[in-house]
């Protein structure tokens, strides 16, 4: 009976390690609640490489996330609603751009802030936003360019 209450104690204890451990990779991720902020509004041509939890930055600094990503019907654009910092004051005039991390790398939101006195509200709509470049796309266009570059006669224009 003693070797049965050991193994179950020593059993809860692994099973509270693991669950503790869990919640501290969580919090690191991310994914616990998020702290008050706010939301705001854009509407992209593009949200390639971008999904609900992407995070948002300014400067290279996690200040939100993407909380959601809806069609437009009317205007075929996608349009996403985030969330940032309840501190962080961004101007009127600020912008909002899909940017990679790299080449392989993924895919954030970035904000530009402008230099407007007065303050987004929450709520509010950006209304300057570049999308997702695909790098497909661009690969094409450069590979494209130069077959036809190369296969011009000497002396055309």
């Amino acid at each position: 009976m003693a070797e049965n209450a050991t193994e179950v104690v020593a059993g809860g204890v692994v099973l509270a390690a693991a669950v503790g451990f869990l919640i501290y990779a969580g919090q690191g991720a991310g994914l616990g609640p998020a702290p008050g902020g706010y939301d705001l509004t854009a509407s992209f041509r593009s949200v390639e490489g971008v999904s609900v939890g992407t995070d948002v930055r300014l400067a290279g600094v996690k200040v939100g996330t993407v909380t959601a990503l809806d069609l437009n019907p009317q205007t075929f654009f996608a349009d996403a609603r985030i969330t940032v910092r309840e501190d962080l004051a961004l101007p009127d005039d600020t912008g909002v751009m899909i940017a990679s991390e790299g080449l392989l790398g993924g895919s954030y939101v970035e904000l530009l802030p402008g230099g407007s006195p007065t303050n987004l509200e929450p709520g509010a709509e950006i209304e300057d936003t570049q999308g997702a470049v695909s790098l497909l796309a661009l690969l094409l266009q450069f590979v494209g360019g130069q077959s036809g570059d190369a296969a011009a006669p000497a002396g055309a224009p």
